[in-house]
């Protein structure tokens, strides 16, 4: 049998002759609990709200999104018939973004204005229609049920801008407002949809499109992960493929920091709680240097006496880990099967959304483990007899 081990078992749970230790003991170990439950749940709901995001990006971008790696506007039919005929594609559309200058109601400002030629919804016979970025709508007074027109204005990109007619170097078009989308803050700020036609008037060349659009059968991270994989060999035709990430790095990057920061603030209110375990083990050494004399008498070395507190402290912390473990876990089990907590006001979802990623939990466990054995390891030698 480890020897530090078992005596320090019977120093966590044999009785004391001081019943304060027991109790800063049972504080430790409650602490621990609460924080590492505490670590599994608001990481969870990090989690469950950054799903909400994606899904919404993903109702509204591409699975995958094929363009000029130069930013050009040049798109062959060819690679839209290529991608067409791949069974792992469920669709495929041409896009045109640009920026443009916009007036409704005599209220003016930009957009980024794109054209596709998947929603049909914006095509009814000759009249032409435009979806509108809740934001921008807001800002500029934008309304579906009014039948004031919405005018875009975009450079002719044939023509040489001349400062004494500036209108004479404009293309412009009127269209009117049909709907109103919502992806996110920074998207409705600018999004003008409209038909993929509109666009490649605007921009004054036809045929023109920046990128496509192709959605896939399956579209979780593996799937499009090798789909991409698989068509790498246009990298060689100057063309580049991209996935939400390399779709939205900036987004994607934030929501990643702002995780790892929450974690580590986290990880410092627990380490504010381990400091429990440092008054404990401190008394404890205290208390039984008699025994550790004793103990030094019959041969131990200090590694022994050293490995005995230390073993402590970790009892401690993983008996607390693991209490933390069973009632975060299952916290965040029961909250993302049952929703019983509900989300006040009106949200896209009546329940705090949880998504529990076992990255997560083996995360809070290291970190809770590292910090518990830091802590008992320093309170030793702080402590130890001179």
């Amino acid at each position: 049998m480890n020897l530090p081990l078992y005596i320090a078992w019977r120093y966590l749970f044999a009785r004391k002759s001081h019943n304060v230790i027991n109790v800063l003991s049972a504080i430790s170990a409650v602490g621990m609990a609460v924080g590492t439950a505490a670590l599994i749940l608001i990481l969870s709901v990090y989690n469950g709200f950054n799903r909400i995001v994606d899904e919404n990006l993903s109702d509204f971008y591409p699975d995958v999104k094929l363009c000029p790696a130069d930013g050009g506007y040049e798109v062959p039919d060819s690679l839209a018939a290529l991608f067409s005929n791949d069974c792992e594609v469920a669709g495929v559309s041409r896009s045109l973004e640009f920026e443009a200058f916009i007036t409704y109601g005599g209220n003016q400002g930009a957009a980024r204005v794109k054209g596709t030629d998947c929603d049909l919804s914006l095509k009814r016979g000759d009249l032409k229609l435009a979806s509108v970025g809740a934001g921008l709508a807001r800002s500029m007074g934008i309304n579906p049920n009014f039948i004031d027109p919405l005018i875009i204005y975009s450079p002719d990109r044939q023509k040489t801008f001349s400062p004494a007619n500036p209108t004479a170097s404009l293309h412009q078009v009127e269209v009117y407002p049909e709907h109103l989308v919502s992806v996110n803050a920074e998207v409705d700020e600018s999004l003008l949809m409209v038909p993929l036609e509109t666009a490649q008037e605007l921009f004054g060349v036809q045929g023109a499109c920046s990128s496509l659009d192709i959605r896939l059968n399956d579209n979780s991270d593996k799937s499009v992960s090798r789909f991409i994989g698989r068509y790498a060999f246009l990298g060689e035709k100057g063309f580049v493929l991209k996935d939400k990430y390399g779709q939205h790095p900036d987004m994607f990057r934030m929501m990643k920091m702002e995780k790892m920061a929450v974690f580590l603030i986290l990880m410092f209110i627990v380490l504010i709680v381990a400091l429990n375990i440092f008054s404990s083990l401190s008394m404890l050494i205290i208390e039984k240097r008699g025994d550790i004399r004793t103990l030094e008498s019959l041969g131990a070395d200090e590694s022994i006496v050293r490995r005995i507190f230390v073993y402590e402290g970790c009892l401690i912390t993983l008996l607390g880990m693991a209490a933390g473990l069973i009632l975060g876990v299952a916290a965040a089990l029961a909250q993302q099967n049952f929703g019983l907590v509900r989300m006040p006001g009106n949200y896209l979802v009546d329940a705090y959304p949880v998504v529990l990623k076992l990255g997560d939990v083996l995360a809070s466990m290291a970190g809770v483990s590292v910090i518990g054995f830091l802590v008992a390891v320093f309170s030793y030698f702080c402590n130890r007899e001179k």
